[in-house]
């Protein structure tokens, strides 16, 4: 077959010398074709004057003269021109003959060696390969690459400082995935959504098992959660001690759903007596709104009580009056809208 590659190739070389020889030798003929018709007009011309009068012929001769005397001169650059063109045909062929040398000499090596001749080139392809996937972040690709550059092509030291690269790379990527789930729990905890955190801090752990960074989210996340409840506890203390019953109710409300049974045993008798407070407070602003006329507020403050205290004394009283109120309350709108 490289026989074979090196005779086409030979063939191919001698048709391109030949018709380089071909133009050479039609450009001298074009040369000649100009030149003897020209010297055959002239010649023409002077055996015609030749045949006039006398003053005429005078003048043939004169042409006759200047063609002979001319006639060496331009044999001289004909030759001169078919020279140059033998020459520069010369040199082409030169040309020619070598390349058709190196085809036959590359087609007569082995796979083997020509990759080797062309080991340089294939390396600098390889690198630039590597760089693009380095630079997508296609770590797995990279490393594919990597391994071929080391083995086949026997640059190790090189493709251990890709592997270095892609190691650092790698290890600065998962830090910042890691920081920004960090930052995604921090938020869930500000915001003690509690539940949520638990489930975000697991998931976390099982994406990054090998980091040292998310073994204490889950104690993290508890800890939060204990200092919150403590909190609320300490507060709602000192709401009830200052006689702060709204505050010290709105706080037990929300600190029952930190407390199990046994945890609220011992803040059992401050919220009754916070519950009792703020039942007696509602009481005392709901007689004084129906002593007052007030209907639309005595309505409000009797649905609460109704609401908060269901099972009290006072709420079932308050259930009784509440349909004549609010039908008070709605005659006392209506007429203020009449007016109005």
């Amino acid at each position: 077959m490289t026989q074979d590659i090196g005779t086409t190739n030979g063939r191919t070389a001698g048709r391109a010398a030949g018709r380089a020889a071909e133009r050479a030798n039609g450009r001298g003929r074009r040369l000649w074709l100009v030149m003897v018709p020209l010297y055959y007009v002239v010649m023409m011309t002077a055996m015609l004057l030749l045949a006039l009068r006398d003053e005429s012929r005078v003048m043939g001769i004169v042409g006759l003269g200047v063609v002979g005397a001319l006639t060496p001169i331009a044999l001289l650059l004909l030759r001169r021109e078919e020279t140059s063109r033998e020459g520069e045909v010369a040199a082409r062929l030169a040309e020619v003959e070598k390349g058709v040398r190196r085809l036959v000499e590359n087609g007569s090596l082995s796979e083997e060696a020509r990759r080797i001749m062309n080991r340089r080139e294939e390396r600098e392809i390889l690198c630039r390969a590597i760089e693009e996937d380095v630079n997508a972040r296609n770590w797995d690709a990279a490393m594919v690459l990597i391994r071929e550059l080391a083995e086949r092509f026997g640059y190790r030291a090189e493709a251990e400082a890709f592997r270095g690269r892609i190691d650092e790379l790698r290890r600065q990527s998962l830090e910042q995935e890691i920081t920004e789930a960090i930052g995604t729990l921090d938020g869930l905890v500000l915001q003690r959504r509690w539940h949520d955190a638990y489930l975000e801090a697991s998931k976390i752990m099982r994406l990054y098992p090998d980091s040292p960074r998310v073994e204490p989210l889950r104690a993290r996340v508890e800890q939060a959660y204990t200092a919150y409840r403590r909190d609320l506890e300490r507060r709602f203390l000192v709401a009830a001690e200052a006689d702060r019953v709204e505050e010290a109710l709105g706080l037990m409300k929300e600190l029952d759903q930190y407390l199990t049974a046994g945890e609220g045993e011992p803040l059992r008798e401050v919220a009754r007596g916070v519950i009792g407070r703020a039942k007696m407070n509602l009481g005392a602003q709901f007689k004084l709104a129906v002593q007052d006329q007030r209907w639309t507020e005595a309505a409000r403050l009797g649905e609460q009580i109704a609401r908060e205290f269901p099972n009290s004394r006072m709420a079932e009283e308050v259930r009784g009056m509440l349909e004549g109120i609010r039908h008070r309350a709605n005659q006392g709108a209506g007429v203020s809208g009449a007016q109005a």
